[in-house]
């Protein structure tokens, strides 16, 4: 696509989706961790619009305030009235009066599609159309309207309660998806009337109006998958599925091994580097880098967290936000790590929290060791330097710092500094009395057991 088209994109956001049954709007319904508005605008963006419209519905400023921060640039219209698609696109009518090279009409609560897709979409109408509308080819094409197309031109588009027997055994149907001509597209919007039952301003009529004023119509075809709708939690989890198993696959393709990649859930912005392996049951959240070489064990959940070259992560650990493990470093079983840097080479092996930390190259944590980081009002930080063995079971009360090289005996709550290469204990005194355990027991010979 020549980067000196202009490309003005219009995201329609303005359904209600009751069948969501939820208090959140349809469209901020996360695939992969982003809300579906977000996808959608995060795609034209990449697809190379200048100009991006987000048409959202009376009083919906949760959505409007999504689309500004998803892209801050974005130009937000106001759907008053529910008068149909077109009538939906005219909202931005403001917008089409530049009249950019392209125009491109996408659903907000249509995650999947590919910027390749849109690509193919402007490059017809580079090639001469005045609208070039998307359609796929569904296992039941029962309820879709069908895309009618005579020598190679687009004709219509037939809703499947107005198709004809003979049209509603076309296979092609209407994803919804259009892209106009910024020269024709607000003249074809405008002479869009609502001939119809529910006196609505149907986009798909454009196609018949395009063809009565001698424009040229086309379409392109995509996958059923790629432009499937989301209008229930049925389709939400369809979408979910289909995110999952493309980023598995990509980043299977790009050098890391899932053990078993069905069991693996990714979020949109994860990235894992080489000979990364991922063992089964894992989960990314949000914010996840994975360097090379490092390996994830099972049923480990992280999010927010970055983990350096060759370090190695649970089983069953939690890696939170802020979590940074420098390379080689390990963090083991049922270990907790949040806000925290963990050195190269670093070990935190066992049944740990460290939260609001840094443990320096090479420190040894022992297991049951635990960073008393909260007050109840305010968090402070623990500094664990270079070197230093922290026996189990020990407590450091923040703030506080353990010096290079410095022990912690096991058992030990820690309220006060230790220094380089010294030995902190704290416990009681240990108290042992001769044959007490001997005449415990006698004395409660004969006593009769009490119901637990």
């Amino acid at each position: 696509m020549s980067p000196t088209r202009q490309c003005l994109a219009i995201v329609l956001a303005a359904g209600e989706g009751t069948r969501m049954k939820s208090a959140r709007p349809k469209v901020l319904h996360p695939v992969g961790g982003k809300p579906m508005l977000t996808h959608v605008l995060d795609l034209v963006a990449e697809a190379g619009a200048q100009t991006v419209a987000a048409v959202v519905g009376p009083g919906r400023d949760d959505v409007a305030d999504a689309a500004r921060q998803a892209l801050p640039e974005a130009q937000i219209f106001v759907q008053t009235e529910r008068l149909g698609t077109a009538h939906a696109v005219l909202a931005a009518k403001a917008a089409l009066q530049a009249k950019p090279d392209d125009v491109l009409v996408l659903f907000a609560d249509t995650p999947l599609v590919t910027a390749a897709t849109l690509a193919r979409l402007r490059a017809a109408l580079a090639d001469g159309a005045a609208l070039a509308a998307l359609g796929f080819e569904p296992a039941d094409p029962t309820g879709y309207g069908r895309l009618v197309v005579d020598g190679g031109q687009l004709v219509a588009i037939r809703e499947h309660k107005d198709a004809s027997e003979a049209e509603r055994e076309i296979k092609l149907c209407n994803a919804g998806l259009m892209a106009l001509s910024g020269q024709h597209a607000l003249a074809l919007l405008e002479a869009i009337g609502n001939a119809n039952v529910q006196k609505e301003f149907y986009l798909t009529d454009a196609v018949e109006v395009a063809r009565k004023a001698g424009l040229k119509s086309v379409h392109v075809v995509a996958s059923a998958q790629e432009v499937m709708g989301v209008n229930d939690r049925v389709q939400l989890s369809a979408a979910e599925a289909i995110f999952q198993n493309r980023m598995r696959e990509n980043i299977m393709r790009e050098g890391a091994t899932l053990v078993a990649p069905e069991t693996v859930f990714f979020s949109f912005d994860t990235k894992i580097g080489r000979d990364v392996l991922i063992e089964p049951n894992v989960v990314f959240g949000p914010g996840c880098i994975v360097e090379d070489g490092a390996i994830i064990h099972a049923f480990s959940h992280l999010e927010g967290a970055h983990v350096r070259a060759r370090a190695t992560v649970g089983p069953y650990a939690r890696l939170r936000p802020g979590a940074d493990l420098g390379e080689g470093a390990k963090v083991g079983n049922f270990v907790e790590i949040k806000s925290a840097h963990v050195g190269a080479g670093a070990k935190i092996s066992h049944l740990s929290y460290i939260g609001d930390a840094s443990v320096g190259a090479d420190a040894n944590i022992g297991a049951g060791t635990i960073t008393c980081n909260y007050d109840g009002y305010n968090k402070f930080k623990t500094q664990i330097g270079a070197g230093a063995f922290v026996g189990s079971n020990s407590s450091l009360v923040a703030p506080v710092t353990i010096g290079d090289g410095a022990y912690v005996g096991s058992g030990s709550v820690i309220t006060q500094d230790v220094a380089p290469d010294a030995l902190a204990l704290e416990r009681g005194q240990q108290v042992e009395k001769p044959g007490w355990a001997i005449r415990f027991r006698a004395s409660l010979a004969g006593t009769p057991k009490k119901r637990p």
